[in-house]
């Protein structure tokens, strides 16, 4: 990873902060985006761009673009943007499913067709995505997230027969993730079975590195102990 300019989207979150430190600390360069707002100086190793919304292509052009400007070049991607709802199909809100849609499926859509162009031109382009085990088989209340994530299965797999031989293109699919916000609404689960966000960063890292050059086009189950 070293001397490698990678963008992360969804960077100030519980998996994004883990995935950006990960890569920092193996010698990466990395921009930073997000929804959430920050005032972080930009330096020759770290840009963040707050305030970032992702479900619209102008925005996520410009933010992409303004990474690629600053440090002359882009070598991956990690889409890690997203959102999760729980809700029945006859209970809830059709709204929930085309808010699903929106922030797991036109995010990473949006920051990947801007990447496309500067990550082709790397010669050593990577796009990683982040899908879900529970997309493979929706349970109760999971309809909409499941379908959405569904789509950036697809989205994976059109995009790596489309950029084939230019760009690389993979999913990790993790099960739950160990953060504070998944303990806090599942307090009497078994958390040493969840996927720890060192882990889950650490299968997103080999992906878009030098090492997975052989690999395109694969949904890489990362589901822990569950």
């Amino acid at each position: 990873m070293d001397g490698k300019v990678i963008v992360v989207t969804g960077a100030l979150g519980a998996l994004g902060r883990v995935v950006v430190a990960e890569a920092r600390s193996r010698g990466a360069r990395l921009a930073c985006v997000d929804h959430a707002p920050t005032q972080v100086p930009a330096t020759s190793e770290l840009l963040e761009l707050g305030g970032v919304d992702l479900t619209d292509a102008a925005q996520a052009g410009k933010a992409v673009n303004a990474a690629a400007s600053h440090f002359g070049r882009l070598d991956a991607l990690v889409n890690i943007a997203g959102g999760f709802a729980f809700e029945t199909v006859a209970d809830g809100d059709p709204g929930t499913w085309q808010r699903m849609y929106a922030l797991n499926v036109m995010t990473a859509l949006n920051a990947s067709r801007a990447a496309i162009p500067h990550l082709a031109a790397s010669g050593t382009g990577r796009i990683v995505n982040v899908g879900a085990m529970g997309a493979l088989q929706a349970g109760s209340g999971m309809g909409a997230y499941a379908a959405s994530k569904a789509g950036v299965h697809r989205l994976t797999e059109a995009l790596a027969a489309e950029l084939k031989g230019r760009i690389t293109v993979n999913a990790v699919l993790p099960s739950i993730i160990d953060t504070a916000a998944n303990r806090d609404s599942m307090p009497k689960s078994d958390f040493a079975k969840w996927v720890r966000p060192k882990e889950l960063a650490d299968v997103i890292l080999f992906l878009a590195s030098d090492a997975a050059s052989a690999v395109t086009g694969v949904l890489l189950p990362v589901n822990g102990r569950v």
